[in-house]
């Protein structure tokens, strides 16, 4: 299977648990009348939203590039990451108002709740089926936007399970008041992954560079090649766009050396930089080492 038919696959079996999920959770929130129940169901309709978002992107990102788009399509996925960042984000503040509404006005929950606990408890098991296929495909295709979707089916698996905590405590204790305190603390879970997704995908939308372990891998590669004729390099710059990393750099070579072994030098570091991080589109220019003062020897 391919790397875009997997990730299509993995964006599809999100749709489909979620859409089953969220319709569960409407029933046993009904039934039951309990204000987490209801918002869990909110929660996975944000999931819903943001796997329809996912698979978009995925099909998007996997087009090739074109004369409006010379870089490729990969931003649709970082695109994609940072609105899905958003929706959990939204998704956690809306619980947070349910619950505070029913700490301070108070309400009645139905005593049965037999059915949401048997929901609650099929919704952590089928997102953690689904969130760890989700993350092995992203890990294996460089997916931003399969990782958020991931990272968001994560997050309901927790406040699945809290509910669901909840849920049994009520029926042990008969203490009502749980159900939106529980609700609240899991809704502050939820709130923290959002804005950390939110802010990756934004640093990726605005070009920032890659994590300095990836900079030091590219600084070593570079490095043990230096035996072999380069005196150095400069203006290195590195950056994520979708699943693949954009780098650039000036390699400075001696004076005298050949453009074929200077070019044989070049293909030789992209390729072990490619090896070590995985796809990336790298342009390196040649210099002659005369034409610079700042050369960086470590």
């Amino acid at each position: 299977m391919s790397a875009v038919t997997q990730k299509k696959f993995a964006a599809g079996l999100s749709i489909g648990s979620n859409a089953v999920i969220i319709l569960l959770k409407i029933i046993a929130g009904v039934v039951s009348g309990s204000i987490s129940i209801i918002s869990e169901a909110v929660h996975s309709l944000s999931d819903f939203l943001a796997s329809m978002l996912t698979f978009f992107a995925v099909m998007k990102s996997s087009e090739p590039a074109d004369k409006k788009h010379p870089f490729g399509h990969g931003r649709y996925e970082d695109m994609s990451g940072f609105i899905e960042g958003g929706l959990i984000i939204f998704a956690a503040i809306y619980i947070i108002y349910e619950a505070g509404k029913k700490l301070i006005f108070g309400y009645t929950m139905e005593t049965e709740s037999y059915l949401g606990i048997a929901v609650m408890g099929f919704a952590v098991v089928s997102n953690f089926l689904v969130s760890s296929y989700l993350f092995h495909v992203a890990k294996k295709t460089n997916s931003v936007s399969l990782y958020a979707d991931g990272e968001h089916l994560r997050t309901d698996i927790w406040s699945s399970l809290g509910v669901l905590i909840g849920l049994v405590l009520i029926k042990i204790t008969g203490i009502l008041i749980l159900d939106p305190i529980i609700a609240i603390i899991v809704a502050l879970f939820i709130l923290k992954t959002g804005v950390s997704i939110s802010k990756t995908t934004l640093d990726n939308l605005l070009d920032a560079s890659l994590p300095v372990e990836d900079l030091n891998k590219i600084e070593k590669i570079i490095d043990n090649i230096k035996p072999e004729g380069v005196l150095g390099y400069k203006n290195l710059k590195a950056r994520r766009v979708g699943p693949d990393k954009q780098i650039e750099m000036v390699l400075l070579f001696p004076n005298l050396m050949t453009i074929e072994a200077c070019h044989n030098l070049c293909d030789k570091i992209e390729e072990e930089i490619t090896h070590e991080l995985g796809t990336c589109n790298i342009s390196i220019h040649a210099e002659p080492a005369e034409c610079t003062n700042a050369i960086h020897n470590k």
